[in-house]
């Protein structure tokens, strides 16, 4: 079967759809309704979206919020914000932003917040602000180039070779093997309905296809941004959904995107977002992360070869025989290397095939040679150049072994993946370089203050910041003027031995440029719930769940009756976990990989008895408001695992510079984390229950104990099991 049996005929588009989202208005009209009367402010905008709300009624962190964004556009300055859970820190950003000329642009980490946000929040913000404003505001969607049809791709699609199409290496799919033909005819199945989709689809977002389709057959009708020729030299130029999309994002005034996309902005000099004056940063805690893994890298030999394929037509015979000899050497060289960090420079195996890489695909490049305005297949050459380009900037990288990089060899559990990676050892001066220039940045999360200051997360986005002092007149006067919420530390209910002292300086709140604000939360977490440290237990010092551990975790969960979220540090310990619940009670216990996961989490709320056991992916991904959640366990603190090569290298950096690896990279990561899990528990007011932390040196470690607890949202404190477990009997009553 040739590809032109998944592919069918030649695609031409017969229907151009329209590119302007319904509603959306032009500059000109932007411009109009903005010269009409007086321009209402921020706090206004707010309390015309709250008031449209059926009981709605403003929230004191919200207010502030607002107001600091305010004083800090107009006043040229940053600003990091940490909002708790419940403060409604969405309508706090986006009333403020349309009173910016704009664009503004919002970036979020996950796509969760991301919906939220189009779907829900900035339709009812629009309805309820057009009469102050006198008109009705837009916003825009943006998103990267390959989460849009392509309809040069679709058209040159059966052109493809077949390997292409549908004889992928073995590592590219699980369990390896050959596709199949009727594995290939269902991929064919797709790609026609993609086409019947592409006639219709008046955007071309992979998002608004549904049922939607595999990854393998979406990259057939895709176009990574590395591999575009550009709206000039495409055929398709003048019909690009990709370029509709950024259209419309120029036009909107406030325009969604996400970190990833945002980090490659960055990195592409800030020619892909469209011009803004403010960029708001939701889940900033995730941004340096993003960051750094726009400006990974890596080699595979599956897309050397997949890439010498797609060049062969384009290259004299020799040429690509020295592409794909170098793609065998480093598929050797990966298979007799050991998984993790390369600390002593690259062994002579993956040199080699670097070295080799490196020649072969400029001798490629040099055949090649320009893309010329009159060239019969531009979108075609393209693909091969970029493919090409970035397979010997990352072998020259590696080639470099350059101080400012970490490299590691990544491996799967089940072998079928095999990788020379590359990454920045920091990012903190690319953000300090492309992120602040030009724009003001406001950066906001739950998880802002780690320790109760900002400084750690600080220097992690970029940004300068001196040793905790007494703050300046002015970031004194914008705490009084907006009312910043109270240092952790200070909260009641906080039972801290040592965390306060009567002399403590004051936690910083300002640096060269962006101050700082804690806005805390409508909640009162020292009524609402206990955090519970397991202090008599053992140090954790074995892989999986420790006996005495497990001992501990059934008394509680038994306490209470199930209603338990258990975030566990290894997939061991939670089947572990699992098969001792299941063993010694009757409760029904979902474990994560048993089943997907929004399912599980479905059942989880509504079987009112059941736990829910997982790993990583549950600190941040489940929102369970009620009774269905009212004990969340943690087995263990979260610490990044020896074997993670970035937290590693950056760790030892600092030992090397005579510092805390330990101390400045491992414990603030774990901070995160630890606040991002511990903050499943309260959703909602009137949300009641039990944090249960089976790890003691949160208590016990005199060094980092109390900078993790100060991170934590101000519960009552205990470390005596059996007000723990009396808590528990009395809300399994309730």
């Amino acid at each position: 079967m040739g590809a032109a049996g998944v592919g069918g005929a030649g695609y031409r588009r017969t229907v151009t759809p329209p590119r302007t989202a319904t509603g959306s208005a032009t500059p000109s009209a932007r411009a109009k309704g903005r010269r009409r009367g007086a321009r209402p402010s921020g706090s206004e905008l707010l309390a015309a979206a709250v008031g449209a709300v059926p009981g709605g009624a403003e929230r004191p962190g919200q207010l502030q919020m607002t107001t600091a964004i305010e004083e800090c556009v107009a006043g040229g300055e940053h600003l990091l914000v940490q909002a708790g859970t419940g403060t409604g820190k969405s309508l706090a950003y986006l009333a403020p932003a349309l009173t910016v000329d704009g664009p503004v642009v919002v970036s979020t980490a996950t796509l969760a917040l991301q919906s939220q946000l189009v779907d829900h929040d900035l339709p009812r913000l629009a309805d309820a602000v057009e009469p102050v404003l006198g008109r009705r505001p837009t916003f825009a969607v943006l998103k990267g180039r390959h989460h849009y049809l392509c309809l040069a791709r679709l058209d040159n699609s059966t052109e493809e070779e077949p390997e292409d199409t549908l004889f992928d290496a073995p590592a590219a799919r699980p369990g390896g093997g050959t596709k199949w033909l009727g594995e290939a005819g269902r991929l064919g199945k797709q790609v026609e309905r993609l086409r019947d989709w592409a006639e219709k689809t008046a955007t071309g977002d992979r998002d608004e296809l549904d049922p939607g389709v595999d990854d393998q057959a979406w990259r057939l009708v895709s176009m990574p941004a590395r591999e575009c020729v550009g709206a000039a030299r495409c055929p398709f130029g003048q019909e690009c959904f990709a370029e509709a999309s950024r259209a419309r994002a120029r036009e909107a005034d406030i325009v969604v995107t996400n970190h990833s996309l945002l980090a490659v902005d960055m990195l592409a000099d800030r020619h892909i977002v469209p011009p803004h004056k403010l960029l708001i940063v939701d889940e900033a805690h995730e941004l340096a992360d993003r960051v750094s893994s726009a400006a990974q890298a890596e080699l595979v030999p599956e897309l050397i070869d997949r890439t010498t394929r797609r060049a062969r037509t384009l290259l004299r015979p020799e040429t690509a025989e020295a592409l794909t000899a170098a793609g065998d050497a480093l598929a050797v060289g990966l298979a007799e290397a050991p998984a993790g960090r390369i600390t002593a420079g690259l062994p002579t195996p993956l040199r080699e095939a670097c070295t080799l890489l490196d020649a072969a695909t400029r001798s490629a490049l040099d055949a090649i040679g320009d893309i010329k305005a009159d060239d019969p297949d531009p979108v075609r050459k393209q693909q091969a150049k970029a493919a090409l380009d970035e397979l010997s900037t990352t072998a020259q990288r590696l080639l470099e072994e350059g101080d400012h990089d970490v490299a590691w060899v990544e491996k799967n559990d089940s072998g079928n993946r095999r990788a020379l990676v590359v990454a920045p050892l920091s990012v903190a001066g690319t953000l300090a370089t492309h992120l602040y220039d030009e724009r003001t940045v406001v950066a906001t999360s739950a998880t802002l203050a780690l320790g109760g200051r900002f400084d750690t997360v600080a220097r992690a986005l970029g940004l300068d910041a001196p040793p905790p002092a007494p703050p300046s007149p002015a970031a004194a006067a914008l705490a009084a003027r907006t009312g910043p919420g109270r240092p952790a530390a200070e909260a009641p209910g906080r039972r801290l031995a040592g965390d306060v002292t009567p002399n403590a300086l004051i936690p910083a709140t300002e640096g060269p440029g962006w101050r700082s604000l804690d806005v805390g939360s409508p909640f009162d977490y020292a009524r609402q719930g206990i955090l519970y440290v397991a202090a008599h237990l053992p140090r954790p010092s074995v892989s999986g769940l420790p006996e005495a551990a497990g001992e501990e975790l059934l008394g509680l969960v038994e306490a209470l009756g199930g209603r338990t979220l258990g975030l566990f540090s290894s997939r061991r310990a939670a089947q572990q976990a699992a098969e001792l619940l299941r063993a010694r009670t009757d409760l029904p216990v979902l474990l994560q990989g048993e089943e997907a996961l929004p399912l599980l989490v479905r059942r989880f709320r509504e079987e009112r008895a059941s736990c829910l056991f997982g790993v990583m992916s549950l600190w941040q991904g489940v929102d369970v408001p009620g009774d269905a959640c009212q004990l969340v366990v943690i087995d263990r603190l979260p610490f990044p695992r020896p074997d993670e090569p970035l937290a590693a290298a950056r760790a030892a950096a600092v030992d090397a510079g005579g510092g805390s690896g330990f101390s400045a990279v491992s414990v603030p990561i774990a901070a995160v984390r630890l606040a991002q899990g511990v903050g499943r528990l309260i959703r909602a007011t009137g949300d009641r229950g039990v944090v249960a932390v089976l790890d003691s040196r949160l208590e016990t470690a005199r060094g980092y104990g109390p900078f993790l607890r100060r991170s934590l949202p101000p519960f009552w404190y205990t470390t005596r099991p059996e007000v723990a477990r009396g808590a528990l009997e009395r809300l399994a009553k309730s």
